[in-house]
């Protein structure tokens, strides 16, 4: 029987709660695949502290019964586990999809070792079919929009990133900021273009994670597979 999207990601998610041990403060993604995580470590009962990625993280792990706690207390996080849009060779990524890559980012870059988890169709031969998330400041953001596509224009990229909206008003971050998508279609250099969107004021981040995932368990057909970078 095909497994279902749901049951890959549920496989990735249980495998690496699996990796948790008592005592540990753990970064807690968001999305999908992230919530599988957080379901499968509650059901441990382990002695951890969470530090979640986003307010909707942190209201499913506290309504779970984990303890939480915010990044500034945590200081120093044992290992983040988060899912992703897309994963590309040497585990480059692209996150965002959930609105919450600045968080997710910060969490990442505080962590001994991080984990993405996500059902198979998410490992890419290349990166650019799922439109980059691109979070910007509120203020001039349509000037900051057009900058953006200036600096996608030098890595020779042809896209016109359009405002994320929830409805009809534009979607914002739990941080108050906006987020612009570009469909990038191919990224052939993706450090040139991480390099670029940081250089643009206004910006605050984007989502290419690049050299911060340690492993990857991908859910599929069969067993769990593990990729290193």
């Amino acid at each position: 029987m095909t497994k279902s999207l749901d049951a890959q990601k549920k496989a990735a998610a249980e495998a690496a709660a699996a990796l948790i041990q008592p005592g540990m403060v753990v970064g807690l993604g968001t999305g999908s695949t992230a919530a599988w995580f957080v379901k499968a470590l509650a059901i441990r009962s382990l002695d951890i502290v969470g530090v979640a990625t986003s307010q909707a993280t942190e209201d499913l792990a506290v309504s779970l019964g984990m303890r939480v706690m915010s990044l500034d207390e945590a200081g120093r996080i044992d290992l983040t586990v988060d899912g992703a849009d897309e994963i590309g060779p040497g585990l480059a990524l692209i996150k965002g999809g959930g609105a919450a890559l600045l968080r997710e980012k910060l969490v990442w870059e505080a962590s001994r070792r991080c984990v993405v988890i996500a059902d198979a169709a998410k490992s890419v031969p290349v990166l650019g079919q799922f439109a980059l998330p691109i979070e910007v400041v509120a203020f001039g953001h349509t000037t900051t929009a057009r900058r953006i596509c200036d600096a996608l224009e030098d890595c020779n990229i042809k896209a016109v990133p359009s405002l994320r909206l929830r409805g009809d008003v534009p979607l914002r971050t739990d941080g108050g900021n906006l987020i612009y998508d570009a469909a990038c279609g191919t990224i052939r250099d993706p450090s040139a273009l991480a390099d670029a969107l940081k250089s643009v004021t206004g910006v605050v981040d984007h989502g290419l994670f690049l050299d911060l995932a340690d492993e990857a368990l991908l859910g599929g057909e069969g067993d769990v597979l593990r990729l290193l970078p």
